[in-house]
């Protein structure tokens, strides 16, 4: 006989909490429009938002209502909850903007003013020329039916040894010397051929391509080696490939980069990704073969490591070395800049010298 007392006091109450809701609303509209900066802004969230703000504290008063006034008001609370933080990032992001114009105005330059740019020699740039030979050499082999992939600069050891048949106590770790995280299990990539694996797992024979990207060693610094330089891994797997097919690619690549026939020399190498291994040697461009500090001294530059791929990288790549086979190479793009501008120093390359840069095509 006490339900319809108790149902009229869940509405009056209700109805009580309701219009609270209603003049949070309102107040903060009003507090809002006055804030003028962005610690207003995390101060207004804090007093409507935090777990002691008066969102919080009206809500306290649910656990009173009755299912059905619960779930409106609830309903409703969520709902100018959203408003309220809408309203805020609006409002945040508007001052924002506000704040870098002040600062800009004060600079005096606009950067939608190109005269003002020219005056600060702002649009002397250019595109590196790691950056114009990688799209050249990118192009080629997209002509070529390649496709272009590319991989993480962090990685673990699976992708970076392990599945390229260099088991942990292989003496072929101790020929780079790698940036390891604290943690032991990654590292920054020594080489592009992390993209293999991968690129064998995302693809199904046949297939070819070619990945580009930064590589880190920590080795010393000369006139033809660097910490951070860069690659590209080429692949291609198939059905009875042949040293000679990876021999058509590389003479291929280095003719149309450097628009004429190019001398080079196959030697014997040792990669364990790949079996047989090759050097693909190139005669330097920078002293034509007289003997240089690039070169040294020998007429030839190390740019194509290169082979046919190992059995056993194939079944890291879930591929059947007795169906398929196929041939990798690694590209020194650095090297390779080097070869068609005659730079005789790599240390200039990723020297930061504008006006080392400048010297390139302009964009």
């Amino acid at each position: 006989m006490f339900l319809p007392i108790l149902m009229h006091t869940f509405v009056w109450e209700s109805m009580d909490m309701l219009k609270e809701l209603e003049q949070l609303k309102s107040d903060f509209k009003t507090s809002l429009s006055k804030a003028a900066t962005k610690t207003h802004l995390l101060e207004l969230k804090s007093v409507y938002l935090g777990k002691k703000g008066k969102l919080s504290s009206i809500l306290k008063g649910l656990k009173e209502m009755g299912p059905k006034e619960r779930k409106t008001l609830g309903q409703k609370s969520n709902e100018y909850k959203r408003e309220i933080e809408t309203a805020l990032s609006k409002k945040m992001e508007a001052l924002e903007v506000f704040e870098i114009d002040e600062k800009l105005k004060k600079t005096g330059v606009d950067p939608t003013y190109r005269e003002s740019l020219f005056d600060l020699g702002l649009m002397e740039a250019g595109l590196h020329p790691v950056t114009l030979v990688q799209r050249e050499v990118e192009d080629i082999f997209l002509s070529m039916g390649l496709d272009i992939l590319d991989g993480p600069h962090i990685e673990d050891d699976y992708h970076n040894f392990e599945a390229l048949n260099i088991p942990a106590d292989h003496p072929a770790r101790d020929m780079q010397d790698t940036f390891w995280f604290k943690d032991l299990k990654h590292l920054l990539r020594t080489h592009t051929s992390t993209i293999q694996i991968r690129g064998m797992k995302m693809q199904r024979p046949p297939f070819k391509f070619v990945g580009p990207g930064k590589v880190f060693r920590s080795e010393r610094t000369d006139a033809s080696h660097e910490m951070v330089f860069h690659q590209l891994e080429g692949m291609m797997v198939d059905k009875d490939l042949s040293v000679a097919n990876l021999i058509y690619f590389m003479k291929t690549l280095l003719t149309e980069v450097f628009g004429k026939e190019t001398e080079v020399r196959l030697r014997p190498g040792f990669f364990p990704f790949v079996e047989p291994g090759f050097e693909l040697d190139i005669r330097c461009q920078v002293c034509h073969g007289k003997g240089c500090r690039v070169c040294k001294q020998s007429g030839w530059v190390e740019l194509l490591p290169c082979g046919m791929v190992h059995p056993n990288v194939l079944r890291f790549g879930r591929i059947d070395p007795s169906v398929y086979n196929g041939f990798a190479f690694g590209l020194g793009l650095d090297r390779l800049v080097m070869m068609k501008y005659g730079i005789d120093d790599i240390r200039h390359i990723h020297g930061g010298d504008l006006r080392f840069i400048s010297q390139f095509r302009m964009y």
